[in-house]
């Protein structure tokens, strides 16, 4: 629901503006000037890098999905040259393999996932961007299951 402040508060910051005739067109009936504000929503999602995995813990890539949801992300730590590790609600993991060996996000804390409209990060398709602005495309997703240490 919307708060039936907001377009009058709107206006009163819009208004001096507009009285001033730095923006606007002049009215059809020539009383004034008239103006059309548009407003976009727009949604980043920003990762907090983690620090890197415990030693004691050896992962095995497994088969990975296409796509994982962006609500399930909670963190993200690099753990090599082009390799993204995803924490996921529930401490599910998957790895995410990066285009080119994308070496910028091993030298900044944290990077930018953009998820479409859809509310999905799939891999061939969405990039990670780093805080420096590097791009990098995700190839595939694997999915990550902790090996038993062998006795």
């Amino acid at each position: 629901m919307r708060h039936p402040l907001i377009p009058a508060t709107l206006l009163a910051l819009v208004a001096p503006v507009l009285l001033a005739g730095e923006v606007g067109i002049d009215a059809p009936d020539g009383g004034g000037q008239i103006a059309t504000m548009t407003f976009h929503e727009r949604i980043i999602v920003r990762v907090p890098r983690l620090g890197p995995p415990p030693p004691q813990v050896t992962w095995k890539e497994k088969r990975g999905p296409k796509c994982i949801a962006a609500s399930d992300l909670a963190g993200a730590l690099v753990s090599g040259p082009g390799v993204v590790d995803l924490v996921l609600v529930g401490n599910r993991r998957v790895r995410a393999k990066l285009d080119n060996s994308c070496e910028p996000l091993d030298f900044y804390s944290g990077f930018y996932l953009k998820p479409a409209a859809d509310g999905q990060i799939c891999a061939a398709r969405d990039s990670i961007r780093a805080r420096s602005g590097a791009l990098c495309e995700i190839d595939t997703f694997k999915t990550l299951k902790a090996a038993l240490p062998k006795r």
